[in-house]
């Protein structure tokens, strides 16, 4: 347990983030998993939907810290690959 008051505080601080922090997180996988699964079953309509949706939560994960940006840059282009190639496999 933290000592000094200014401790306390980060200790607290810190609790809450972590929260925000897997929430985040898991948003951003569930967006994956749902994208993935569109491409699987060649919804070409969902999974461009789906495609900015992913874009959008993962990019703002990686704008708060959650994750570094080259992590979520590599993660969107290689599903929007999957994305395009599906969609011109139509």
């Amino acid at each position: 347990m933290a000592q000094h008051k200014s401790a306390a505080k980060r200790a607290r601080q810190a609790v809450k983030k972590n929260a925000i922090n897997t929430a985040r997180k898991s948003t951003v996988r569930t967006a994956e998993k749902s994208l993935a699964s569109a491409i699987k079953t060649k919804d070409v309509k969902a999974a461009q939907t789906l495609l900015s949706n992913y874009v959008s939560k993962i990019m703002k994960a990686a704008q708060k810290g959650v994750m570094t940006k080259q992590t979520a840059a590599r993660k969107v282009a290689r599903l929007s690959t999957q994305v395009f190639k599906a969609t011109s496999a139509k």
